[in-house]
């Protein structure tokens, strides 16, 4: 662990799915993962609002490998005011009939992927419950629950239906293990980095128990290059466009 407290995980699953936003209507894998998506990832381990999770390094191990695949899923969603309604005890139908609402779909997905994430996380200066609250504290946290593998919500790797199948928490990257394939250097083009929502993480009505939280957020975008199978994120951090 260094004095930024950083963290260095090896993740594997057999699929995953980081969506071009582009390509929504028919899900499209990037080649890679975003820097969002495995700020989430790390998040269902453990997470606090007094924190934020930074990704400073991608290291793609296994070769890029796609897979045609087709699902079933549902079009519609449920209404927010159908939910409250029925909560309050006004009727109201919050429910989705799955044989009237499905809709096939495909996606070009990745399979058998293990990524080496290294990442540190900053205090955000939000609420705290709790006064004796520290980086030291949080560090510690972290670093058992990723060697005792466990979470509060199973992590994905881009999409729900792709839980992770391993977390290993490392001192170091096994840089000898990653493929041929992946040497040299490749342009990756714009990639999604990840959602900013507007109200930073901070309720809108000043309300922490019973908070109301902003719907807007705005997509940042990155142009990284792979060296040898590496990301250097934090080396583009500073290029964000939105």
């Amino acid at each position: 662990m260094t004095e930024n407290y950083g963290f260095k995980i090896m993740v594997s699953g057999d699929y995953a799915c980081f969506t071009r936003p582009e390509l929504k209507v028919e899900r499209v894998s990037y080649d890679v993962p975003t820097p969002g998506a495995l700020e989430g990832l790390i998040k269902s381990v453990f997470w606090k609002p007094a924190i934020r999770y930074v990704i400073d390094k991608i290291v793609v191990f296994k070769p890029i490998k796609f897979v045609n695949i087709r699902r079933n899923e549902v079009k519609d969603k449920i209404v927010l005011s159908a939910v409250k309604s029925a909560m309050k005890g006004k009727g109201g139908e919050p429910e989705i009939y799955t044989k009237e609402s499905i809709n096939q779909r495909g996606g070009m997905v990745l399979r058998d992927v293990l990524y080496g994430i290294e990442f540190h996380f900053e205090m955000t200066g939000l609420r705290s419950e709790r006064e004796d609250e520290s980086e030291a504290k949080y560090s510690a946290i972290l670093r058992r629950r990723l060697e005792n593998g466990q979470c509060f919500r199973q992590p994905v790797l881009g999409c729900r239906e792709f839980s992770v199948r391993e977390i290993k928490l490392v001192d170091e990257f096994p840089f000898g293990d990653v493929d041929e394939s992946l040497m040299g250097d490749r342009d990756l083009g714009f990639m999604l980095y990840r959602m900013e929502f507007e109200d930073g993480g901070r309720p809108l009505n000043g309300d922490w128990n019973v908070p109301q939280f902003s719907d807007s957020a705005k997509p940042g975008f990155y142009r990284p290059h792979m060296v040898d199978g590496v990301i250097d994120v934090a080396k583009y951090r500073g290029d964000i466009r939105c």
